[in-house]
């Protein structure tokens, strides 16, 4: 019985992990410039790319099979559905007025 598991040198790994440190860093950076509406454009930007680098290394996705990588992208695929959706129900609550204290009858 042989295995072809892809073994990686622990040099790849701390490149990995020092480009992760910078996404972080780059994060932080970021949160802290005023983009107006791209602050979560770029955030998430950011964040899909730290996410592809830990599937690719760390979960060994970039070494396995084809059928491993179909169901990563269908995890994407996912992601994405979910996240249009939620964005979608958040834009459409702007016609809703905010309840005030006269029309709670509070005093």
């Amino acid at each position: 019985m042989s295995s072809n598991h892809h073994i990686m040198p622990l040099p790849a790994y701390i490149l990995v992990f020092c480009t992760l440190l910078a996404g972080t860093a780059l994060t932080v950076w970021v949160a802290f410039i005023d983009l107006g509406a791209l602050n979560t454009v770029v955030a998430i930007s950011i964040a899909v790319v730290k996410a592809l680098f830990v599937i690719l290394y760390f979960m060994h996705v970039r070494y396995a099979s084809r059928l491993t990588w179909v169901f990563a992208g269908a995890g994407f695929l996912w992601l994405a559905i979910l996240l249009a959706i939620t964005m979608a129900d958040v834009m459409s609550r702007g016609w809703l007025p905010f309840p005030t204290s006269d029309f709670l009858n509070i005093r």
